[in-house]
């Protein structure tokens, strides 16, 4: 489980296709710190680390989660947001985030108002009706807020603290993005559905 609080920026190193995909991922995190079989999450999909080394640890992506994330465009040098799994006693600054993408949202526009950005994006038909205003999505892992909905676009209101100390500050028009919708919103609407 993790947040949405993104607390490092990596760099994919490397990419090497065995069979399944494998990530060397560069980070400022103590890598001392992480085990082998820990859990991180990589623009917030949830990834095992299978090796590490002083400044980078090593993923193994498989082809399912390539097929369903925005991993397929990953590249070396790209920059990626990461989250250490959650600890029992660790503060919830953002919403309960497991990882698991469900979709990939395309960034279809962009207007800076004051300091601020505020980014629309449409989500794929089947997820928009999880999507609320005021409701928390994970994009890229990043724990948001949605502004507004309509119809399958949603809009979202980066402030510069979250553009400095994520990816988003790197976002442009056609990017696609990894959507996780909150879990609440999805239990709800399957209660819904058998009412």
């Amino acid at each position: 489980m993790f947040t949405g609080i993104i607390t490092d920026v990596g760099t994919v190193a490397e990419l090497e296709q065995q069979g399944d995909l494998r990530a060397r991922i560069r980070t400022g995190y103590d890598t001392k710190g992480i085990d082998i079989g820990a859990s991180i999450a990589s623009d917030g999909v949830c990834l095992t680390v299978i090796a590490l080394g002083p400044d980078w640890y090593d993923v193994q992506v498989s082809a399912e989660t390539v097929d369903k994330t925005n991993l397929d465009v990953w590249a070396a040098g790209r920059r990626v947001n990461l989250e250490r799994a959650l600890k029992v006693g660790d503060e919830l600054g953002g919403h309960i985030v497991s990882g698991h993408v469900d979709g990939v949202a395309e960034v279809v526009a962009m207007v800076d108002e004051g300091d601020s950005t505020r980014v629309t994006l449409r989500a794929p038909e089947a997820l928009a009706r999880f999507i609320a205003p005021k409701g928390s999505v994970a994009l890229n892992g990043t724990s948001l807020t949605v502004n507004e909905v309509n119809g399958c676009d949603f809009g979202i209101n980066f402030i510069p603290h979250t553009k400095e100390v994520t990816t988003w500050g790197d976002v442009a028009v056609g990017d696609r993005i990894n959507l996780e919708i909150d879990t609440l919103a999805r239990y709800v609407a399957r209660l819904n559905e058998m009412s």
